[in-house]
């Protein structure tokens, strides 16, 4: 495994735009088409590193599962694996959402058996005169930042917020936010990023659309 410090610092700054925590997880990697595409989760560090960084774990359960993985490095491997499956899975779930195409029956399996796992390991238990959802025989598990994930999935996909799920339109760009803008026209994930790239380029059309215009002779 990486020194921790080093997957930190390939974590932190990656921006949390989804607006729910399902969505910022399938948003570590992008351009997804293409084989040389961003990726920030290599490995169980990563995924712990990102769990820490979106608010999915605290940062001493951050710690204890770190321990946890070095004593079963190969068990952290194969929910390392079983993470990514679970991102794509996601991904094209929501992807479906918002563009209208619906959902692949095997991903929905996927998600599925994750919401099972989760679910096996959340208790009602009485807080402030109400009820809340809490952890039970969680401590140490290295699924546990999939469990969470999980959740927020099934939350959001039986939510009306679902209708509000957007893929950024950016070139390349296959980011996924909940659209919370008033009139629910946003459409890049990052006005500052996609958004401003898009802008430049009809700036660029424009400009060379009135170059390449033949002009006028005069009489």
């Amino acid at each position: 495994m990486n020194d921790m410090s080093d997957a930190r610092a390939r974590i932190e700054h990656l921006p949390l735009i989804g607006g729910a925590l399902c969505l910022d997880f399938a948003n570590t990697t992008g351009w997804r088409p293409d084989p040389r595409g961003a990726e920030y989760v290599h490995d169980y560090e990563d995924l712990i590193a990102w769990a820490e960084h979106g608010g999915a774990l605290e940062p001493g359960e951050a710690r204890k599962l770190l321990r946890a993985a070095k004593a079963e490095p190969e068990h952290a491997q194969a929910v390392h694996r079983r993470a990514i499956a679970l991102r794509e899975a996601v991904y094209r779930v929501f992807s479906g959402a918002a563009s209208g195409r619906g959902a692949a029956a095997a991903d929905v399996d996927l998600i599925n058996r994750s919401i099972g796992d989760a679910y096996q390991h959340l208790r009602l238990a009485p807080r402030d005169g109400a009820f809340a959802w809490e952890w039970h025989d969680a401590e140490g598990a290295l699924e546990l930042p999939l469990w969470r994930v999980a959740q927020s999935a099934a939350s959001l996909l039986i939510s009306p917020d679902l209708r509000r799920v957007r893929e950024c339109s950016g070139e390349n760009c296959d980011w996924l936010f909940v659209d919370e803008s008033k009139n629910h026209s946003r459409r890049w994930c990052d006005m500052t990023t996609c958004g401003n790239r898009a802008k430049a380029r009809r700036n660029y059309a424009r400009r060379r659309q009135a170059v390449d215009r033949p002009r006028e002779k005069r009489p």
